[in-house]
């Protein structure tokens, strides 16, 4: 089993992996649905701001690299997309909508 990290940690590092299209991060622009730890594995449950993303694939990457780096490699981790509820503005916390009209953005 690989090294153990908390909810707290993996939300930390997906502040670090952005939008390529909307310059704020996964977390803040409420993509990220659900996180399960089990049995030294981690499912990431995202949504994307559009069904059918051409950068689903790049987001995804940029996920499994990033806690990967982390967790040496020795943990799986699996990204599952759940689209049952449509990604809107209103999901972005009030950090992220903070961030955007600081550029300029209108939310």
């Amino acid at each position: 089993m690989g090294k153990l990290i908390s909810e707290v940690e993996i939300l930390k590092l997906l502040k670090e992996v952005y939008d390529p299209e909307i310059p704020l991060d996964i977390v803040n622009l409420g993509l990220v649905r659900r996180i399960i730890i089990d049995d030294g594995k981690i499912e990431i449950v995202l949504t994307l701001t559009t069904p059918n993303c051409p950068l689903e694939d790049l987001i995804t990457r940029s996920i499994i690299n990033k806690l990967s780096k982390r967790l040496d490699g020795m943990t799986e981790v699996s990204i599952r997309f759940d689209f049952s509820k449509p990604w809107n503005t209103k999901m972005i916390s009030e950090e992220g909508k903070e961030k955007l009209r600081s550029l300029g953005w209108k939310v």
